[in-house]
């Protein structure tokens, strides 16, 4: 019995209205036994007053009416006691009785939420993500009482969780499809060069370690990621020229853009200050951005760069006039993975989380990103800032 009490809400609860009840009823009685005897004696002397302010004459009772006089006082007082003394007992059994039907209401109306979150708890912790409480649909939070808003809460969490369980199935099912491939891959060249069917020239070579070494940047990046995401870097910032930056991963990316025939144009502001930035990161910003534009460019065609001063940041733009993003696609780019154009992102040779990458390390030097295009086949714009105060 007492392991009930102390495991179970609604017994403290019960309990806390039993104890309520007895103090009360012990102040009281406490109260009541004082200030019995001085009440019955204002009583008893008010009614000698009135009866001796009447026209019947007072004289001296005999000794034997006095003895009886103070025997019915002492009986009066003995009957008014006992009637009080009843009194407060059916008040007790009426208050206790009144305690046990309100702790069965506030039970139910306490215990019964914190139970369902509980068991939806436990059902959640099992892997049913799905499990939700039900809230009144009230408009306002403001109208729900504490034990509604804790629900509301647990359901948000609950929204959060299952979210994030389905972030982690699509992630575990993209990595294996972009593993898969290059291995596939690999594994076909080597089953021919085996089998004879495929020659060993300098091409087939080629063609291993490119995907070879496209498998090493995918998993390099997914190593990038889960640190960028976690926050599990820091930044080495130092006064660094954006302009510098900018022309060292055109150098970088140089050979690229000849192989490719994609013409690279570059218009910088030579007015703009140092930034305070962490060079090696804005380079992989930079770098993702560039080579992003140059993916999806088609051969003959053009990447601009331009930086500009917009109050207190810095603007540094990559448009290009490539194959372009849909509007509707443009909110999603972000997202580990994400292609707006499934069919054409296995031949680009990119890992699908490069954008991610460079929108966390922008946020993370207090900057924005953001893209713009005017639709498919009409190329598009990066943009994204550095503050001018660190």
């Amino acid at each position: 019995m007492l392991s009930y009490f102390r495991t179970h809400l609604a017994g403290r609860v019960f309990l806390s209205y039993v104890v309520v009840v007895l103090v009360g009823i012990i102040v009281l009685a406490t109260a009541t036994s004082l200030s019995i005897p001085a009440a019955y004696d204002r009583h008893m002397s008010g009614m000698g007053t009135m009866m001796s302010g009447g026209n019947m004459p007072l004289t001296p009772a005999p000794a034997t009416g006095a003895d009886n006089t103070q025997e019915m006082e002492v009986e009066l007082f003995a009957s008014y006691q006992t009637s009080v003394s009843e009194a407060l007992a059916l008040a007790a059994g009426a208050a206790l009785i009144a305690a046990v039907l309100a702790s069965l209401l506030i039970s139910r109306q306490v215990v019964g939420p914190v139970q369902k979150m509980m068991l939806a708890s436990h059902r959640i912790a099992e892997g049913e993500y799905a499990e939700r409480i039900a809230v009144p649909g009230i408009v306002h939070s403001n109208q729900l009482d504490e034990l509604d808003q804790l629900a509301l809460s647990f359901n948000q969490m609950a929204d959060k969780l299952e979210k994030t369980e389905l972030m982690r199935r699509q992630l575990l099912g993209d990595v294996s499809h972009e593993l898969r491939t290059p291995l596939t891959a690999i594994k076909g060249y080597m089953e021919g060069l085996m089998d004879g069917v495929i020659s060993a020239s300098p091409e087939t070579y080629q063609q291993v370690f490119t995907e070879a070494d496209r498998l090493q940047r995918l998993v390099n990046d997914l190593q990038e990621l889960s640190r960028v995401e976690a926050g599990a870097f820091s930044l080495d910032l130092k006064p660094v020229s954006i302009n510098n930056l900018i022309e060292t991963v055109a150098s970088h990316l140089g050979r690229q853009f000849d192989e490719k025939g994609v013409h690279l144009q570059m218009k910088l502001d030579d007015n703009l200050p140092e930034l305070a930035a962490d060079p090696d990161r804005i380079l992989q910003v930079l770098t993702n951005l560039i080579g992003n534009a140059l993916q999806y460019t088609q051969p003959g065609g053009n990447i601009y760069i331009h930086t500009t001063r917009n109050q207190n940041e810095v603007v540094i733009t990559v448009t290009d006039t490539g194959i372009g993003i849909a509007p509707d696609q443009l909110p999603n780019i972000y997202k580990r993975f994400y292609r707006a154009d499934k069919s054409r992102s296995r031949t680009s040779g990119g890992s699908g989380i490069g954008l991610t990458i460079a929108q966390a390390l922008v946020k993370a030097h207090r900057g924005r990103i953001w893209a713009e295009s005017p639709g498919e086949g009409k190329g598009s714009s990066f943009h994204f800032t550095l503050p001018l105060e660190a």
